[in-house]
């Protein structure tokens, strides 16, 4: 391991009295092992514009839910510090994200450093003038200012930190779907707006311990436009390279173990639900990067790393931006043609192993006399190379055909879904008159199975069906969401039912799955003896299910809702999803 004090002089080749006092941070003033408040974010971001009013401009994004600023930089020299004008000047957007987890803020510290040393003319040259640079600090401000020792037991410095989630305990990097965050939603403004090619969010891992210092994982190149993965794949292979050659040891799959707490398992490579950032990004033909330093390296070794990894991504973005934007733009102009193919909305991983050997250290394995499970003992003196199996073949699981034309969503739920689909920049249209007898295709839910307990204050939702042609009447006010546009995969990611973050999946319409209205047993035994009166078949049919489902013939109030469901007064609307997909546009 390099040791402090070359790793500082590696962050800092110009001796602090070079750099004006008010661009230097409290990290780096206490040797990297401290991090400042959320103040010193404001002060640092006025500061660099008033140092460089022709490079660097300051400005909030939104407000957090106790009453902050959220802050961006926007920095270039090339005059272009509106949206409009980097889309006029077709420059090349990277937006670098500090602090979604604010007990991991190597980011922020990290990304200070460098915007200064770039501004100096001393690292990145010429970078600045080929893209603008968004640098978020601090994206959870908030859980930023719950600031404590030990908020990250796991990981090694700054002396005091943040906290993962957010006031309202909201974890950020599960939000990019549903958006339920106001940091969230503010976040995705300012990514509609200046449309970043590149999205790099910068995080420290939690895990075991070994010798390798950082992961570096990008989208798309397991999923997303198959065409559009070579970028991704450049932009990863890139920057691993450049990173190497700093003396980093990086892998580009996150580095936790099949098996919890056991090394001799191997590792799992994957493809992250759209709930994730690098999961999300792919869904708009946009590239994010997820950096993840390994959390025991001690603070001035992350965040060394880290700068080195965000200085790649803008030499890289400088070098290939402009292709990189041609192959986004094609990506956006094959999903508007979409309609009608085959999409995958999730991706497993295979059982097809290759083993490696991985930097790790000696280790031991016992029975614990306190927590009574096996537990892995480290031992850091030791470095030892592990010969483990390394699963990394992924290919796509759900595949679902897009529809023909779009998805419309009743009047009853217009404003609860338009809303979400602002939020993300998704087209749509509301009708204006009814049409009566629309040939759509509805899912009815076969099985809905509810989640046991609460996750990110919702109850998720899976079900069981298909999709079936079944006229409807769609009233005036519902929502046309048409597929032929650039967001088309994350239009499906949205309103495909059995997509893993899908608005039903999130529990957005958990009342449609609710029964609402029953019928007395003692009513339903009359019914059921009148059916059977009226329809011998059907009596046939009961007494079969009787004799043949020994659960069904033990479950008293499954005989009489076999007859329930056959009233006139069961509820059709039950286990009904309450979207639809259509092939002809409206």
């Amino acid at each position: 391991m390099i040791r402090s004090a070359l790793l500082l002089a590696t962050l800092a080749a110009v001796p602090l009295a070079h750099a004006a006092p008010d661009l230097v941070t409290v990290s780096e003033r206490s040797g990297f092992t401290a991090t400042g408040r959320y103040d010193e974010v404001i002060k640092l971001c006025s500061a660099f514009q008033q140092a460089y009013p022709k490079q660097v401009k300051c400005f909030q994004f939104g407000t957090t839910p106790e009453g902050r600023p959220m802050l961006a930089l926007a920095v270039t020299r090339t005059g272009a510090f509106t949206p409009e004008a980097a889309s006029r000047k077709k420059l090349p957007v990277t937006l670098i994200q500090g602090g979604i987890h604010a007990g991991e803020i190597d980011g922020k510290d990290a990304g200070f450093l460098v915007l200064r040393e770039m501004l100096e003319g001393r690292i990145a040259q010429g970078a600045l003038d080929k893209q603008v640079l968004l640098f978020v600090p601090v994206f959870n401000v908030d859980g930023h200012e719950r600031f404590a020792k030990w908020n990250r037991p796991n990981q090694r410095g700054p002396v005091e930190m943040g906290w993962r989630t957010t006031a309202q305990n909201f974890n950020l990097n599960r939000d990019y779907v549903k958006a339920d965050a106001p940091e969230m939603q503010a976040m995705l403004a300012l990514v509609n707006a200046w449309d970043p090619l590149t999205y790099v969010d910068l995080h420290v891992t939690d895990g075991a311990m070994f010798q390798h210092d950082v992961s570096i994982q990008v989208e798309p190149v397991n999923s997303g436009d198959p065409a559009f993965r070579k970028a991704g794949l450049a932009l990863r292979s890139n920057v691993i390279q450049d990173i190497t050659k700093e003396g980093s040891s990086p892998q580009s799959y996150y580095m936790s173990f099949k098996e919890n707490d056991n090394p001799a398992s191997g590792f799992v490579d994957s493809v992250s639900d759209p709930r994730f950032s690098t999961g999300y990004f792919q869904l708009r033909n946009r590239m994010a990067m997820l950096v993840e330093t390994h959390s025991w390296k001690d603070y001035p070794t992350r965040v060394r790393i880290t700068h080195n990894a965000i200085v790649s991504v803008l030499n890289q973005v400088a070098a290939h931006g402009k292709e990189w934007q041609q192959a986004a733009a094609s990506a956006d102009a094959r999903a508007s043609h979409i309609a009608g193919q085959p999409v995958a909305l999730t991706y497993k991983t295979t059982d097809k192993t290759t083993m490696v050997d991985f930097k790790g250290y000696a280790y031991t394995r016992s029975m614990s006399d306190v927590s009574g499970m096996m537990m892995t003992h480290y031992d850091e003196s030791k470095p030892q190379v592990w010969h483990v199996p390394l699963r990394e073949e992924i290919v796509e699981d759900l595949r679902v055909q897009a529809p023909g034309a779009g998805y419309v969503v009743p009047a009853a739920f217009a404003q609860m879904v338009a809303t979400k689909l602002t939020r993300h920049g998704i087209a749509f249209r509301k009708l204006d008159k009814a049409v009566p007898d629309a040939k759509v295709e509805t899912f009815r839910a076969d099985k809905a199975a509810f989640a046991p307990t609460s996750f990110e204050s919702h109850q998720r939702l899976k079900v069981e069906g298909a999709w079936k042609q079944e006229p409807r009447t769609l009233g005036k006010g519902a929502l046309f969401v048409p597929i032929a546009q650039p967001k088309a995969r994350l239009v499906m990611a949205i309103f495909e039912p059995q997509a893993p973050d899908s608005l039903l999946a999130w529990g957005e319409f958990n009342n449609a799955f609710e029964r609402k209205e029953y019928m007395e047993e003692y009513v339903a035994e009359d019914v059921a003896r009148e059916q059977m009166a009226k329809d011998p078949a059907l009596a046939a049919e009961f007494r079969r299910r009787v004799d043949t489902d020994e659960a069904f013939a033990k479950n008293p109030h499954a005989r009489l809702e076999f007859f329930a469901r056959r009233h006139a007064s069961w509820d059709e609307r039950l286990n009904l999803y309450p979207v639809m997909r259509t092939d002809i546009p409206l």
